[in-house]
């Protein structure tokens, strides 16, 4: 589908090339406070779960984690670490604070977010962590949606996540019935991945119609990361339905007083 760019800014233009160009956007954190929030609850969780007084250094406590958890504990504290910063109020504002210009300009201004936001931790190797190389739209999730992926550590190498350019991308979801396995599919592509370099500080947000993934974390530090949904309200969606997986965050009062309104006599209107 061409896309009209007549009536966007300059800046919209240059992210919109980019994202499609690249498949994705990297940009620093819009609200450097609250992504410091998000660092201070995660490393303070994790401390508390592990018998520990809050770390002075969050971001380091949180790249040697590693020193303090076997690959036994490691789903215990990563379960624990979820599920109380998810109950925690204001978290899921903060997380989307720090893209909430880029997703206004590559989703649009009502948005729909994930309930839940994921947390990632990858130690140096080990492999329990691994998600092969994928495509989100391909397991159920509808291609409108967009993930927001925010470090709460640096990450580099194969501390990070790796994408298949767009262009190269296409041809081989083209041909994709080809390939026998995740493994000959990887050896295929290996040398066309884009591999991401992002500090803590950063965020970025990707289009996940195309294959990405992980490998071991061979690097001397633990990989923190966060991912988090984000689609337009009124697009379609698939396996996972707004009010059970997502929920409205910038519905607009026009759209509420259109859903909401009914003719005379209990009608509503088309």
């Amino acid at each position: 589908m061409e896309l009209n760019t007549e009536f966007l800014t300059d800046e919209e233009r240059r992210l919109t090339s980019e994202f499609f160009d690249k498949g994705y956007v990297i940009r620093d954190a819009e609200d450097r406070p609250g992504l410091d929030r998000i660092q201070t609850l995660v490393a303070g969780i994790a401390a508390d779960h592990l018998g520990l007084d809050a770390p002075a250094d969050p971001g380091a406590f949180l790249n040697d984690i590693h020193s303090r958890v076997t690959g036994q504990t490691l789903n215990d504290l990563r379960l624990t670490v979820f599920n109380r910063m998810n109950q925690q109020e204001g978290f899921r504002r903060d997380y989307f604070s720090q893209a909430r210009t880029v997703l206004g300009m590559l989703v649009g201004n009502e948005i729909a977010m994930q309930r839940r936001v994921n947390l990632s931790i990858q130690m140096p190797d080990d492999d329990s962590s691994i998600l092969p190389v994928h495509a989100d739209v391909l397991s159920g999730d509808s291609p409108y949606e967009v993930v927001q992926w925010t470090p709460m550590v640096d990450c580099y190498g194969t501390k990070a996540m790796y994408i298949l350019p767009p262009k190269r991308n296409q041809e081989v979801q083209d041909s994709l019935k080809n390939y026998p396995d995740a493994d000959a599919l990887m050896e295929d592509i290996r040398d066309d991945l884009v591999w991401i370099e992002i500090a803590y500080g950063q965020v970025m947000v990707f289009n996940q119609n195309l294959l990405h993934g992980n490998v071991v974390n061979a690097e001397p530090e633990t990989r923190w990361s966060m991912n988090c949904r984000y689609k337009g309200v009124f697009t379609p969606y698939a396996d996972k339905r707004l009010g059970e997986f997502f929920e409205p965050i910038t519905l607009r009062p026009a759209s509420a007083i259109g859903i909401a309104y009914q003719l005379p006599g209990g009608f509503r209107d088309a």
